[in-house]
């Protein structure tokens, strides 16, 4: 159908179609009444997809296109700025560590290390703050080219932030106060979840009593055709912003006001006070997103808790961790004896040999532990939560939930068991009621995530593919409260859905990819949903039939157990490649520290320097073993074909060193490696990409934060993929979805939480947005805008970006 739309809009004597209008009008009869006439048709009123108000783009601007020389040289800046850190950061390593091996019994190491830990934190914290002050100044609302002096300072800055160790304190007030300290116009009361650092600070603004839930982006700058545009967030007071979301630069929230999950505002868009919106891009509805009564909880009490983290973090936390490394330094045989200055260097035999041991049990002693842990400490705090009951935030309870949340989103496991039969008993381990497994082999993808995993349950028969958030927690600005989440059985659930507790979802649904769950009206059964906001759609097509003969009976009994052993080898030799690069990684250090007493503090730098660069070859050549050096070929099968195990196992390979390359043109580099087709002069921001040699990606091409590539689809038992390509000069916007046999025309642009359905063909120039994606071009005769705001505040926006 995304084809057959593709070439209907060639012809210019007809109008343009949209998968939506596909699946509401599925007769040709039905479809031509419906895009000829605007008059509302069986399935209720026509709602429109684009508000006026949202800011379009030149469909005809080229985008901005830089020297090989900038590029070049800017790269060449990022690798010295990453050097540079490395020494300063194994000067201060080494010098505290000499100073603390100063302390005599517990107590003068416990006070030494609580002294440098302490400091070394702070500065850490203040350094980003400072840097930003000296470097930039103010943030204002403009643009300028990637690549130059400009971008280099806003690199900067950006990269200290992401390295700052008060991103790990989201959901504390004094990650909050962290941000008033960069810029940014924050009132009483605001609650932040999400991970995600406004790097823009100057230009947001939040009112008192706002809650953004995790996940959510509103980094006040975006990338666009080879530019880096700034942009103000204005938030009003009491606003809810859901999880999922991204909010596009010049976009406002008036008092009150809402916004769903997995919804967008683009830019231009404003919700007017105590409006409720939702969807991408946004638009009215009626739904109220705050479903929790307000407790208590002033000023008083957050000070206290931000307060009693500061205790933690300087007293506990800090000294404990820094000592601890300290006394592994000195209380392990391996590395004490070479701290030694009696201890004369040791043979190549003896460092292999140590670096054996020690990697050894701390790989493998560490994997057990953390099992036992995951599978008993939630347990036990989530005796101190009940379900459904109201607590204020920022207390005890409060912390019990974050530290639930935390421990049980540990990313390894659900690394190691996902798409294999056996991540339903590490799911039951930590909590999850799964009801009657019917095991297929592939229940879950390998990124799941919950607030509270003893309240969730998946019936039996259900499917899920990756990037599922199960929402647990409900909260307001001043309580929170954590409810049973329930996934119907016989569902399949695509990627990157966030589904919650009051979901109207029941029996045999297919939710599509990114798709916004329902959380009013009937209860949706026997369907599929798609698009935020979302409407109906088969369960099934007739393509997806053809391999029910191998879903039951003994060819089902067959297959799966083979694909258990497959999956089983796939694990152990994953776990083992793992464990290598620990060993590796240990030998590296172990020979940094015997030559630490000849050649000092720059052995700490060079290894902070090999370790980066050696880890990112082991790895990529590693995906490239596992594709035995060939490039993938698209595919139909099933789940239960062997050609399709051999998939899920470069599924497998670690690819986390990815997001240390952001911004730079390091990032296209390492792509290339990996097979991506990739032009030149590519800026990557946070790009990921699946199924590697199966895309294509053009020269000057601008890819966002979060954005996605995804050249495969599974849909319950089958297996499908196919090549999609980037055309010269597109850009993807933050967190768009691009799934597979898509491709861009040159100079195409992707809006913001933007999904392009498979096989889309999106013309040269053209823009489009919305979940699903649809042509958002002006119509004929309307004016065009140039892609600033239509808001007052950002009419007059300068061109510099910082003072």
């Amino acid at each position: 159908m995304a084809q057959f739309c593709a070439r209907v809009r060639k012809r210019a004597d007809l109008p343009s179609p949209s998968m939506r209008d596909i699946y509401r009008h599925p007769t040709v009869r039905g479809l031509a009444a419906a895009l000829t006439e605007p008059a509302s048709d069986s399935s209720g009123p026509a709602v429109p997809l684009v508000p006026v108000t949202v800011a379009q783009p030149t469909p005809s601007a080229a985008p901005t296109r830089t020297s090989r020389w900038s590029h070049v040289l800017c790269g060449a800046f990022q690798c010295l700025f990453f050097l540079g850190y490395s020494v300063v950061a194994g000067f201060v390593t080494a010098l505290g560590y000499e100073w603390i091996a100063t302390g005599s019994g517990l107590t003068g190491i416990y006070l030494r290390s609580l002294l440098f830990g302490d400091i070394a934190f702070t500065v850490m914290c203040a350094v980003p703050v400072i840097a930003k002050w000296v470097l930039v100044g103010r943030w204002k609302p403009g643009e300028f080219p990637v690549w130059g002096l400009a971008y280099l300072r806003f690199w900067l800055v950006k990269v200290m932030l992401h390295a700052n160790p008060i991103v790990l304190l989201s959901g504390n007030p004094l990650y909050v106060a962290y941000l008033r300290l960069l810029g940014a116009r924050i009132g009483k009361g605001v609650t932040i979840l999400s991970h995600s650092v406004p790097v823009c600070t100057d230009l947001l603004t939040i009112g008192a009593g706002t809650v953004i839930r995790k996940d959510s982006f509103l980094l006040c700058y975006r990338a666009h055709a080879g530019r880096i545009q700034t942009g103000r967030v204005v938030l009003g007071r009491d606003v809810f912003i859901g999880e999922k979301s991204v909010l596009d630069i010049d976009t406002s929230m008036g008092d009150g006001a809402q916004l769903g999950h997995a919804s967008a505002l683009h830019r231009g868009q404003a919700v007017p006070d105590g409006a409720r919106w939702h969807g991408s891009p946004g638009q009215p509805t009626d739904v109220d997103h705050v479903r929790v009564a307000p407790a208590r909880c002033g000023t008083a009490r957050r000070t206290w808790f931000a307060l009693t983290t500061l205790a933690q973090l300087f007293f506990l936390y800090i000294p404990l961790g820094v000592g601890g490394i300290y006394m592994l330094f000195t209380e392990v045989p391996a590395i004490g004896r070479r701290l030694d200055p009696a201890t004369l260097a040791l043979t190549p035999a003896e460092l292999v040999s140590d670096a054996l041991t020690v990697s050894l049990v701390v790989f493998f002693c560490g994997l057990a532990v953390g099992l036992l842990v995951l599978c008993t400490v939630p347990r036990l705090l989530n005796l101190a939560v009940k379900p459904d009951r109201v607590y204020p935030l920022y207390g005890f309870h409060y912390a019990v939930q974050q530290a639930t949340a935390r421990l049980t989103n540990v990313k390894f496991f659900a690394w190691l068991f996902g798409d294999s039969s056996y991540i339903v008993h590490y799911l039951r381990g930590i909590g999850y009621d799964l009801s009657r497994v019917e095991q297929t082999g592939s229940n879950f993808g390998t990124e799941v995530q919950q607030d509270n995993p003893l309240l969730v349950t998946v019936g039996t028969g259900t499917m899920v593919a990756d990037g599922l958030s199960v929402i647990n927690a409900d909260f307001s600005s001043t309580s929170f409260r954590v409810s049973r989440t329930t996934i119907g059985p016989h569902n399949f659930l695509g990627n990157n859905i966030a589904y919650p507790p009051d979901g109207r979802t029941g029996d045999n649904c297919l939710l599509a990819t990114k798709v916004m769950i329902p959380l009013d009206g009937e209860v949706r059964e026997g369907v599929g949903l798609l698009g935020s906001p979302c409407f109906e759609i088969p369960r099934s097509v007739e393509r997806d039939t053809r391999f029910d003969d191998l879903r039951s009976g003994d060819v089902l009994r067959r297959r799966l157990a083979a694909k258990n052993r497959y999956n089983l080898r796939s694990m152990a030799l994953m776990l083992g490649a793992r464990w290598l690069h620990t060993f590796a990684l240990t030998l590296l250090g172990l020979t940094a520290v015997d030559l630490y007493g000849l050649l000092g503090h720059v052995v700490i730098a060079a290894y902070l320097a090999l370790a980066l660069a050696f880890s990112t070859l082991y790895f990529v050549l590693l995906e490239r073993c596992a594709m035995r050096f060939r490039r993938l070929r698209p595919q139909l099968c099933s789940i239960y074909d062997r050609e399709f195990w051999k998939i899920e196992r470069v599924w497998k390979v670690p690819d986390h060193y990815l997001e240390l390359f952001n911004g730079t043109p390091f990032k296209a580099l390492v792509w290339r490696m990996l097979g991506v087709r990739v032009g030149s002069r590519v800026f990557d921001d946070g790009c990921y990409v699946t199924d590697r040699t199966l895309a294509t990606i053009g020269d000057d091409c601008t890819l966002n934060a979060g954005s996605k590539i995804q050249c495969h689809s599974q849909e319950d038992g089958t297996f499908k993929s196919a090549e999609s390509a980037l055309g010269t000069g597109c850009t993807l916007g933050v967190a768009a979805h691009v799934h597979y046999g898509v491709t861009l025309g040159d100079g195409a642009v992707l809006a913001c939480d933007a999904f392009l359905m498979k096989g889309e063909e999106v013309p040269p120039y053209a823009y489009w947005g919305g979940n699903p994606a649809v042509d958002m071009a002006p119509a004929p005769g309307s004016p065009v805008g140039d892609g600033r705001a239509t808001s007052p505040n950002a009419a007059d926006a300068p061109v510099a970006t910082a003072t």
